[in-house]
């Protein structure tokens, strides 16, 4: 995947309540800010109730338009169904969760994370998640790149 690289499809996402959106897809990725953590938080659904300024930057939305939405309007079809079943299955079992994650931008270019996800306990209970980004490494998202390509 090349950062010049300017290819465009278009692709239908389906999520996994049932929804789904035809999106412009681009073949150019936008690099990692340097020194940069891209912070979310969701309630239990995925729904965002707090997105930092990074997160705002990178994902060319507005906070306007990320407050209120599904997590999942950042996912890129190349991501297979099955890593965020895996995400899912490790949070409802209250645990936290590691992976490599390629996300989709407003503009349908991508951007690749180092995610962590973990539950948000309140008196004992599950009251959301937060989520910190991270830069990863060019290897990692090589050998991600070629996992996910096994599991579409």
């Amino acid at each position: 995947m090349s950062e010049q690289g300017n290819a465009s499809r278009e692709a239908v996402i389906n999520y996994f309540d049932g929804s789904s959106r035809t999106a412009i897809i681009h073949d150019r990725e936008v690099p990692y800010p340097e020194g940069k953590l891209i912070v979310s938080r969701t309630d239990t659904k995925g729904i965002i109730t707090h997105a930092n300024q990074a997160f705002v930057d990178m994902s060319g939305y507005t906070q306007e338009e990320l407050i209120g939405q599904n997590h999942y309007i950042l996912r890129h079809p190349d991501m297979p169904a099955v890593a965020f079943a895996g995400l899912w299955e490790t949070l409802e079992a209250g645990n936290k969760w590691h992976g490599y994650v390629k996300n989709l931008r407003k503009d349908g270019a991508y951007y690749w994370v180092k995610a962590t996800v973990i539950p948000n306990i309140r008196n004992g209970e599950v009251v959301g998640y937060t989520s910190v980004r991270r830069k990863p490494s060019r290897s990692k998202i090589a050998e991600s790149e070629a996992l996910y390509a096994t599991l579409k």
